[in-house]
């Protein structure tokens, strides 16, 4: 996955999610992936090493994935955005396929 790939996947992923992780969990996912920090920068603002920070947001990235495939939300989230769309275009034999994906 590229890096601007998984810093998109990830940030969907907090989107849903975010309320499931710690204060120092969000506040470095946040560093790093909103506000482009370095891993070298955030630890130097935090007073914490490196290594420090690149566990966390491993731990993070795992975390965020292992929600995901048990709750499916994003999933779900993406399938009811398919929905409004076909929805506009007045589609009933579609949105009944779409649905069906989610129940």
């Amino acid at each position: 996955m590229l890096e601007i790939e998984k810093a998109l996947h990830f940030n969907e992923l907090y989107d849903y999610y975010y309320k499931l992780l710690t204060d120092k969990q969000r506040e470095y996912f946040e560093l790093y992936y909103q506000e482009n920090l370095s891993l070298h920068e955030i630890s130097e603002n935090k007073n914490v090493s490196r290594n420090a920070i690149h566990r966390q947001l491993k731990n993070v990235e795992k975390l965020l994935e292992d929600y995901e495939e048990k709750l499916e939300l994003h999933k779900k989230g993406i399938i009811l955005y398919e929905i409004y769309d076909l929805l506009k275009e007045e589609s009933k034999s579609n949105i009944i396929k779409k649905l069906n994906e989610i129940l």
